[in-house]
């Protein structure tokens, strides 16, 4: 019968392990950043009020999410989870627009104000994008919110 040595296999399967992992973490694709991560403006409704709102940003490859909270439209009854239709409209690189859309919000309760996201759209590396407007349908009734104020601390940059 053959005998190892105390923590020769250990180690050498150890080691061989460590290498493995590096070298698969080295060849993993880099998570892509967005600056800034977060930003506000200020929104004007309307009928429905005015306010700031904070967005925040991720992205995951050419997939990108927004969500967004603001005190510019706050709902006068209980709204549910998963009923808020949104679509935030921002330029795109200083000419273009693109559009991130969705249907998902926590549950409002009445007198609170709107959070909606993550809105999805497509982006590519480089773009910068900068919050215009922003329509939201609840229970059927369109609020449509211009931007008063530049996105600040300035676009999104995927």
């Amino acid at each position: 019968m053959r005998h190892l040595r105390s923590g020769t296999l250990g180690f050498g399967t150890a080691l061989g392990v460590a290498v493995a992992a590096a070298g698969t973490l080295a060849m993993a694709p880099a998570a892509a950043a967005v600056t800034p991560g977060t930003a506000t403006l200020s929104f004007n409704c309307g009928f429905f009020g005015s306010g700031t709102a904070t967005l925040t940003a991720t992205q995951n490859g050419t997939a990108a999410t927004i969500s967004l909270s603001t005190s510019a439209i706050t709902s006068p009854i209980d709204v549910g989870a998963n009923t808020v239709g949104s679509t935030l409209t921002l330029t795109k690189n200083g000419s273009g627009t693109t559009t991130f859309t969705g249907s998902h919000n926590p549950a409002i309760p009445a007198g609170k104000a709107v959070s909606t996201g993550p809105l999805s759209g497509t982006v590519a590396a480089g773009d910068k994008l900068a919050a215009t407007s922003l329509k939201v349908v609840v229970f059927g009734v369109t609020a449509t919110c211009n931007a008063t104020t530049p996105q600040s601390p300035g676009p999104f940059v995927f």
